[in-house]
């Protein structure tokens, strides 16, 4: 399991999981940067220490994960935590909502707010009818 991190394809993940765009990493490493030479990094199996530093900075992740995050590692750490390690705990919960059904809940509960808003609007009324009386 000593396989080499790609540090380009790592630093385009965390761009993007940043929602940073090239032309923008680009303007922020400064004038001599293009879009282009962003994505040429990104192609870089390994990436100088002083540009891996800044772009860490950038990106605000520390150097260390861009030099070891592996994919494969994660994904294997994430399936063998949710299927089945946590004892006790059913992680594959399923909802069963049926729109339709929520739906007409609400129609029921506007109807019945509608006529509480009613009634009491008629026992307004009955009550001016009778202050006009007297």
């Amino acid at each position: 399991m000593n396989e080499k991190i790609h540090h380009g394809r790592n630093i385009k993940r965390f761009r993007e999981m940043m929602g940073i765009k090239q032309e923008a990493l680009a303007h922020e490493l400064g004038e001599d940067w293009s879009q282009k030479k962003v994505s040429l990094l990104e192609q870089k199996e390994e990436v100088e220490e002083e540009l891996l530093r800044q772009v860490a900075e950038i990106l605000k992740v520390p150097t260390e994960a861009i030099k070891s995050f592996n994919e494969e590692t994660a994904i294997n750490f994430f399936n063998s935590s949710f299927n089945g390690q946590f004892s006790g705990v059913n992680y594959h919960t399923t909802f069963n909502v049926n729109p339709i059904e929520k739906w007409v809940e609400a129609l029921e509960e506007n109807k019945k707010l509608y006529e509480r808003l009613l009634e009491s609007e008629k026992e307004k009324m009955e009550l001016l009818k009778r202050m006009l009386e007297k």
